[in-house]
């Protein structure tokens, strides 16, 4: 922090003790930094197997939806992304109701930036998407401790649950025209 050219005046984060010139009291937490040295020591040795996995699990989720349900777009470049995540867009279902209706998985709307609003994520707008589309959106997030079952499960709850749906959307679509 300068002193001079220009004098900053800063607030303290937490009162008391004086350290750090008054601006942040209180001990370090010892065991967290050591905690967090040894999880960089494992995540070091096992990131090539874990993001292999992990694509792995992935690509399945990607090629089973789009071969079992059509209408399945992958959200970003196909080639360079994250191993542990997969965003898609489902068409002719909202993102919402997708959710409430797979209550024990646990799924994101649209992108990690806005998935507490309701309003269509601005990045995945950056990528093209219109409106809609965003607001179709599902984000898995995949990690280390996820099993070849859990997978399995996902991709069965999800195909069930897309194609009530989109059932359900085209009856009332039907009874909408006849009245």
């Amino acid at each position: 922090i300068k002193n001079k050219n220009p004098h900053l005046k800063l607030s303290p984060l937490i009162y008391g003790g004086g350290h750090e010139n008054g601006l942040r009291s209180g001990t370090l937490n010892v065991p967290g930094i050591v905690g967090f040295g040894k999880a960089v020591e494992i995540a070091s040795k096992k990131i090539e197997s874990e993001s292999h996995r992990l694509s792995s699990y992935r690509n399945k989720m990607l090629i089973t939806f789009i071969d079992k349900l059509g209408g399945v777009s992958l959200n970003g470049d196909p080639d360079n992304h994250l191993p542990n995540n997969l965003n898609l867009c489902f068409d002719g279902i909202r993102s919402e109701n997708l959710i409430m209706n797979l209550r024990n998985i646990a799924i994101s709307t649209g992108s990690a930036c806005t998935s507490a609003s309701l309003k269509p994520s601005h990045v995945l707008k950056a990528i093209g998407l219109n409106d809609e589309e965003a607001k179709s959106s599902i984000r898995f997030g995949l990690g280390r401790f996820n099993t070849d079952e859990e997978i399995n499960y996902v991709i069965e709850e999800v195909i069930k649950t897309v194609k009530e749906l989109r059932m359900s959307s085209q009856l009332n679509k039907t009874e909408i025209t006849i009245h």
